[in-house]
């Protein structure tokens, strides 16, 4: 049965955890997720994880920080006036902001009535996370 090698096109089902089983996000019961094994669409840990597994094959591995969304870097988030931010927004929605001539993402990590508060880490930086993975299909490089 092959197996999955750098450079390939998978597609995979997925349930990412914390390490006290708290489910944060999950393919299951939708479309796979398409991508190219060890490349970089994905986190590192994932995108590494699946190189050498075969169609139908489960896997569970957890992922250190350094292998997911980075560590929280101090000084990322900032205040600014609820007003500059769309009327429908909600707390853990993400935006695009400019940093100069770059769009970066921010995510909304309190709304206040005068002030928000934005942040630029991911807002699963500095978390170990575990991912149960399920290889659907292989496309060969």
């Amino acid at each position: 049965m092959p197996q999955a090698k750098q450079g390939d096109k998978v597609q995979i089902h997925y349930t990412g955890k914390f390490p006290d089983g708290t489910v944060f996000d999950s393919s299951q019961g939708g479309q796979p997720l398409e991508f190219t094994a060890g490349g970089a669409d994905l986190i590192p840990g994932v995108s590494q994880a699946v190189v050498g597994m075969a169609p139908g094959e489960t896997k569970t591995v957890e992922i250190a920080p350094a292998d997911g969304y980075g560590q929280r870097q101090e000084g990322m988030e900032q205040k600014v006036a609820r007003e500059m931010l769309p009327p429908q927004v909600k707390e853990g929605d993400p935006l695009q902001a400019q940093a100069g001539d770059q769009t970066i993402v921010v995510w909304v990590k309190e709304l206040g009535e005068q002030e928000a508060v934005l942040d630029a880490n991911h807002p699963l930086a500095g978390k170990t996370l575990v991912f149960d993975l399920e290889m659907v299909s292989i496309i060969p490089a």
